[in-house]
């Protein structure tokens, strides 16, 4: 680990057609960062459907197995409930502001 953060903004529709892309995009940034936490800022999502929350789930399990987190950040409210009630919301951090704000761990957009 290298310890720093990767910021990601995340914009649109997150469903089963646009999940593989957002997917291969986050890994290949996770690839090259090699982050501790990844800040996924939700802010600019206006739907979300299981292939989205998979993705999310597929990141956090692959960050913590190497000893990082995700953070959401700036959920919409359908996009926040889905993540209560799918569970996500749980096993990981959920911060109603933007990265810029979360606890000190962020030094700026990383993609």
């Amino acid at each position: 680990m290298e310890g720093k953060e990767l910021w990601a903004r995340v914009k649109g529709e997150v469903d089963l057609e646009s999940a593989d892309l957002l997917r291969r995009e986050l890994e290949a940034s996770l690839d090259h960062a090699r982050p501790e936490i990844l800040l996924l800022d939700l802010e600019g999502v206006t739907f979300m459907d299981s292939s989205g929350l998979g993705v999310i789930l597929g990141r956090y399990r692959r960050l913590k197995n190497q000893g990082g987190r995700v953070i959401i950040c700036r959920p919409q409210p359908q996009v926040r409930r889905l993540l209560e009630i799918s569970g996500l919301s749980k096993i990981m951090t959920i911060h109603p502001d933007g990265p810029e704000t979360v606890g000190g761990v962020t030094d700026g957009w990383r993609s």
